[in-house]
């Protein structure tokens, strides 16, 4: 019987940088990966965009929206809260018809409903940031292994069941925790990516709002 291979913990990049595996060889995914994911925040609109887009991403890859980032912040007007929460239904048709986009009804729906329920929250807690980072995990989350990394844990199922009590639309715990990664809250980089320490500096010298 043939042994199973084993799938690798990271990509070594032309440039000699140990990266996770999943952002592989795409120039793209490179980029989103350094510069980006892991990286705390605290901006509502930068927060708004990344859980529409995780919302987005349902049942779709990645790379899928983020090759499609920038037809989305058109679309969207750099996902404006304000502006957003006005689009009307004759709106909704015209972004139905952007091959540009993911043309799926429910997820265009969801952004606009999402940006109203945003305010409200918004009203309630100062800011989005304020509210999002209550759910940071109390201990901090270190993964060796790919293996080790789950698909969602106690903390974005929390904050999924908070946002769909609030009225939220595509807010379950896989995409409460994707969000969670892609802002910082957690440090999902693995420790032998040369992107975990840098990460770890950052999410220690952030104030939390």
């Amino acid at each position: 019987m043939s042994q199973r291979k084993e799938l690798p913990d990271y990509f070594v990049c032309p440039d000699g940088l140990r990266r996770c595996w999943w952002c592989a060889d795409d120039d793209q995914y490179i980029q989103y990966h350094d510069a980006e994911w892991g990286k705390p925040i605290a901006d509502d609109q930068q927060l708004y965009e990344k859980m529409c887009l995780e919302g987005f991403q349902a049942g779709l890859s990645w790379i899928t929206i983020l090759r499609k980032r920038s037809a989305f912040r058109s679309a969207f007007f750099d996902f404006d809260i304000e502006r957003v929460a006005k689009f009307s239904s004759v709106r909704v048709e015209k972004l139905m018809l952007d091959a540009q986009l993911v043309r799926h009804r429910g997820k265009i729906e969801s952004t606009i409903n999402n940006a109203k329920r945003a305010i409200d929250l918004m009203d309630e807690f100062g800011s989005l940031a304020s509210f999002f980072w209550r759910f940071e995990p109390a201990k901090p989350i270190v993964l060796d292994r790919r293996i080790e990394m789950v698909p969602y844990r106690p903390e974005s199922t929390a904050l999924s069941k908070e946002l769909k009590k609030r009225g939220w639309s595509f807010v379950g715990p896989t995409t409460c925790y994707s969000l969670m990664q892609a802002m910082g809250m957690v440090n999902d980089h693995l420790r032998g990516c040369h992107r975990w320490k840098v990460i770890e500096q950052q999410r220690s010298g952030f104030a939390r709002p």
